[in-house]
């Protein structure tokens, strides 16, 4: 028997489970807040930034939203806090914090 990948929860036997999972039912980070994982918190200056948007596109998880070619704070529901934007900003701009 297998299980709907959306219906796994903490009571779903492992007997249930297809190996690898992913085998018969893919998804993205879109479906899941995953910022929740993040041990480190980027906060964004938005008085520092230069608009320069280096940020964006490093980040890996696409959580630095762009709108009418300026960045907007942080998707904090998808930002895992992996600090490449804060080290790619030349201006100080985005500052890592410990913590959620």
């Amino acid at each position: 028997m297998r299980t709907d990948v959306h219906k796994i929860n903490e009571h779903t036997s492992h007997q249930d489970l297809t190996e690898g999972l992913m085998m018969f039912a893919g998804g993205t980070a879109k479906e899941f807040c995953t910022g929740e994982w993040r041990t480190n918190t980027p906060v964004f200056h938005e008085d520092l930034c230069k608009q320069c948007l280096l940020c964006a596109p490093v980040c890996p998880d696409g959580s630095i939203p762009v709108k009418d070619s300026r960045r907007l704070d942080f998707d904090y529901d998808h930002c895992k806090g992996c600090g490449i934007c804060a080290k790619v900003c030349p201006f100080q701009a985005i500052e890592m914090k410990e913590g959620r």
